[in-house]
């Protein structure tokens, strides 16, 4: 099991490397120039070719890839060719922020995704698990943007039970029951795909496992239905929630990237606006990889849970 999981990190090497190279090389594949997008008009040919030396955009694209590459590791990314500060200080203190509303919208995935597929799946063919259904298939073709219009609307404008965007209260101390009261609104919004595609996969597997014949002969035993429900079928279902949990987390970050615009959430989504429309590829470059990074170590994770879960693995 440890030689397992030992081997999946030196995998994690090389595809971490080819990773760089896509986000690095794909960037700059645009007909954007960086250095005249940001600096005035007015300017003469000889300064814009001095300022491009001085950042080392007139060298071969696998020169500046090595030397981003080490700006990576030593430097904090760079420099912004827009902002004129270390890349670090923009990107990390926003990716922070994506993290925590990443992290609360993961949780409401798998709760409401868990309980509205277990309550579908063990009423399999109910007025519950049809109207359960209905939602599921509603929901799966809302736009994310406009869900999250209709909860600000709902929760803000009408009812005004809940902030209509923003992290904090600048008016409030900003304490985390401040932060939590910023949560739900945006989690809520972002965790609708994720969340449906969840309830889905719980919903077929609860319905295989209360069908397999290994429960029959439970029930035929005289087991009660509390004990069928939360140790044996409730356990086998573990499975297929961690691995869903992990493929869906693509989905959980595009819709945070979206859901950060509509609720100004200060999160990566919004620094990485900024940075497309001003053509400023250091800041692109290192908030892509950092997605990107977060991403594959979510599977990481994900693949290790799904071994230890099955006992095959956990005791060999």
């Amino acid at each position: 099991m440890v030689r397992q999981i030992l081997w999946r990190l030196v995998n994690l090497v090389p595809l971490l490397f080819v990773i760089s190279l896509l986000v690095f090389f794909i960037s700059q594949a645009g007909p954007a120039d960086p250095i005249k997008d940001v600096l005035s008009q007015k300017m003469s040919a000889e300064q814009i070719e001095q300022i491009r030396q001085a950042y080392g955009l007139d060298q071969p694209a696998w020169s500046q890839y090595l030397h981003w590459l080490r700006d990576m590791f030593t430097n904090g990314g760079g420099i912004s060719l827009s902002v004129r500060s270390p890349v670090s200080g923009i990107v990390y203190p926003a990716f922070l922020n994506t993290l925590i509303l990443g992290a609360a919208t993961v949780v409401v995935t798998v709760v409401l995704g868990v309980l509205i597929g277990f309550v579908s799946g063990i009423r399999h063919g109910r007025l519950v698990d049809r109207a359960a259904m209905l939602f599921v298939q509603i929901g799966s073709n809302l736009p994310i943007y406009w869900f999250g219009l209709i909860i600000i609307w709902l929760t803000a404008v009408w009812r005004n039970w809940l902030p209509a965007g923003g992290m904090h209260d600048l008016r409030g101390d900003g304490g985390f029951g401040d932060l939590l009261l910023h949560l739900i609104a945006p989690a809520f919004a972002a965790s609708l795909v994720s969340m449906l595609i969840v309830a889905r996969f719980v919903r077929a597997a609860v319905i295989e496992s209360a069908q397999s014949d290994y429960i029959r002969t439970y029930r035929s035993q005289g087991f009660g239905r509390a004990a069928i429900l939360g140790k044996h079928i409730g356990r086998n279902i573990l499975p297929p929630i961690v691995n869903t949990t992990g493929l869906t987390v693509g989905s959980v970050i595009t819709g945070v990237v979206f859901v950060e615009t509509i609720f100004s959430w200060p999160g990566l989504g919004s620094v990485l606006l900024n940075a497309i429309a001003g053509s400023d590829y250091p800041v692109i470059q290192s908030g892509i990889l950092l997605v990107a990074v977060t991403f594959v170590i979510v599977n990481l994770i994900t693949d290790v849970l799904l071994d230890l879960l099955n006992p095959r693995l956990r005791h060999s």
